[in-house]
């Protein structure tokens, strides 16, 4: 979004508008099961695994595997083997455990998923490099295309852990032996269903924890042939201490974008924040945006930042700024809004649509693209005003403002630089793509692994849809779920968080987008989605781009298709969300276990803070 002046950076991820300059090759659904190596004698238990090279985009594929057990008696668990050519990588899995010795890669499964039941299968799959396919499969130490029962069986679940000895940072664990007809040979540690440790011994200290934050243990053991037994019963640990500036365990993020060029044409100011009611309904402030230049994070609109001068009556405490204080603009009405709301986190996001196209270069080199954000967003002026970092790369290893080809593994390295830099008292967020389409942006870049590193991604799920495509068809821009007749399959929210879960994206790390505008066409005669038009409709400061707060009174709307709500008024058609649609997102956010919601932007709204209110109800 922008104001009337073309200079300032507009904050849109129009999806549709690039995805046929991606042009991906998507690799047709090939399923390979490899040849056996090992003696029949060995075969896993009437059990198959066959790989499925599911898309390859040139620099990088997905691959996965499928077991089923294709016997008469239960599988208690499994463990898949395989070995890759030199110069092909499995990276980051979901649903498995992965590790590697050189080129040899073992999957093994998590807690959940071990249990087989006869005909039943389970599929894992990991992102990879290279060309290579997989080769040696092996299946509990048998052959991958099934084979006669081995004599061994699995070892049985150990007892459940005992926690103690718990610190901010760590806790002790201990627990009781599992039996196994040849011998017990070591025990892995799950830490919310994935392997942190494998231990030989009876007890366990984890020593990777963070303050004040919740976390669930449960203990598999393993056996002298490498099988794993079934997972003991699981205990939840608390460290102690405050969990610093994120979220606390259970709470719902609700997270506003506050746009520094908003004070121009839009006339929009800090204090509206507590005028409209908004600042005691939530939680977050990302502050947009700061510029990426030169591989470093810079000063977006150093006036409106930190220079404008505010008059008593703008002001958020009614006391107007002096020529010669040290910080004024919106960074010190900031300062003034955390000391009358303490319990609001703000954070300076980088980037933006307009600002994206420096990330590739900050990619080359991550350690100094960090020092220089940790520079800026803690300089001695404003230090106090932020309490972490957001980028906002529109789209890592993908097209959007430009094309980047920095490759998957971009993203997490920029995440881990930024939070080696900034540590753990400092919130490490993420705006990311929301297209869930097979072989787009969310394929494009390893998501998961860089989440290990993010407090947070704001999931953009807005912008699907748009008069970028003049002629139509008519469709929400923020469609939550698919529908009959929607233009691309994917472009929706709930593909879009399906598919970052499948990615081993935690759905607390996942926020839910509400865009606070409408978007829309003219020339549209059909009342229902998919009409033709002839180009976008009026906007204030934009074609085919509206605020709530105009669009509420000039256009209200009269029907509602996958969970948002549309209007068809004269010829002009436009999409946008209600506090009636924005509830029932809120209910679905829940339902999904995600870590809450955040909007663009606060100036949509109306004077009243009418979809902030109901972001903030809809999450309690």
């Amino acid at each position: 979004m922008s104001t009337a002046t073309p200079t300032r950076p507009r904050y849109r991820t129009r999806i549709a508008a690039t995805l046929t300059a991606l042009a991906l090759p998507l690799a047709a659904l090939t399923a390979l099961a490899s040849p056996a190596q090992a003696a029949p004698a060995e075969a896993a238990p009437s059990a198959t695994a066959t790989y499925t090279k599911k898309s390859d985009w040139g620099t990088g594929f997905e691959g996965s595997w499928t077991v089923k057990n294709t016997g008469t008696t239960t599988l208690s668990s499994w463990t898949v083997e395989w070995d890759f050519p030199t110069g092909t990588k499995a990276g980051s899995a979901w649903d498995a455990t992965l590790t590697s010795s050189g080129n040899h890669y073992t999957a093994k499964n998590l807690s959940w998923n071990g249990t087989l039941s006869p005909g039943a299968s389970v599929t894992f799959g990991f992102n990879g490099t290279g060309a290579g396919n997989p080769s040696g499969c092996k299946l509990n130490g048998g052959s991958c295309d099934g084979g006669s029962q081995p004599g061994d069986t699995a070892p049985t679940a150990p007892g459940t852990p005992v926690a103690s000895d718990i610190k901010d940072t760590s806790a002790k664990l201990t627990w009781t032996a599992a039996t196994d007809d040849k011998g017990v040979k070591n025990y892995d540690v799950l830490r919310d269903g994935k392997a942190v440790a494998t231990v030989t011994g009876l007890t366990y200290t984890d020593n990777a924890l963070t303050k004040g934050t919740s976390y669930s243990y449960a203990i598999q053991a393993r056996d002298t042939a490498d099988q794993t037994g079934p997972a003991s019963g699981s205990v939840t640990v608390k460290t102690t201490g405050d969990s610093g500036p994120g979220p606390q365990p259970g709470d719902q993020v609700k997270l506003g974008y506050f746009a520094n060029w908003g004070v121009y044409g839009r006339n929009y100011h800090v204090k509206n924040l507590v005028t409209s009611g908004s600042a005691a309904k939530i939680t977050h402030i990302n502050y947009a945006f700061g510029n990426v230049q030169g591989g470093k994070c810079t000063i977006g609109d150093s006036f409106a930042d930190y220079d404008k001068a505010y008059t008593a009556d703008q002001s958020v405490d009614g006391v107007a700024d002096t020529w010669d204080q040290p910080l004024r603009g919106s960074f010190n009405q900031l300062r003034k809004l955390k000391a009358k709301y303490p319990h609001i986190k703000v954070i300076w996001s980088f980037g933006g649509w307009t600002w994206s196209g420096g990330f590739g270069q900050a990619a080359q080199n991550p350690a100094a693209f960090a020092d220089s954000c940790y520079k800026l967003v803690e300089d001695p002026r404003w230090a106090d005003v932020f309490d972490g970092i957001d980028i906002d790369w529109e789209y890592p290893n993908a097209c959007g403002l430009t094309c980047d080809s920095s490759g998957p593994a971009a993203l997490g390295n920029l995440a881990s630089a930024l939070r080696t830099k900034f540590g753990a008292n400092n919130l490490v967020t993420a705006a990311i793509s929301a297209d869930g389409s097979d072989g787009g942006k969310l394929d494009l870049a390893d998501y998961g692994t860089a989440a290990k590193s993010f407090d947070w991604y704001n999931v953009m799920t807005y912008d699907f849809f748009g008069a970028w495509d003049a002629k139509g068809p008519t469709a929400p821009h923020s469609p939550l779920t698919s529908y009959a007749g929607i233009p691309k399959a994917g472009f929706n929210s709930a593909d879009a968080i399906a598919k970052l879960k499948a990615k081993g994206v935690p759905a607390k790390k996942l926020l839910l987008g509400i865009g606070f505008y409408g978007r829309g066409w003219t020339g549209v005669t059909q009342k229902e989605p998919g009409g033709t038009a002839t180009g976008p409709a009026a906007g204030t400061y934009e074609q085919g781009i509206e605020d709530y707060k105009v669009l509420k009174n000039s256009c209200p709307s009269n029907g509602t298709v996958a969970g948002t709500a549309y209007a068809h008024c004269g010829t002009n058609w436009w999409s946008y969300d209600t506090p009636a649609t924005i509830q029932s997102k809120m209910a679905w956010s829940k339902g999904q276990g995600l870590g809450g919601a955040f909007f663009w932007e606060f100036s949509g709204d109306t004077a009243n803070g009418e979809l902030v209110s109901a972001i903030d109800s809809g999450l309690k």
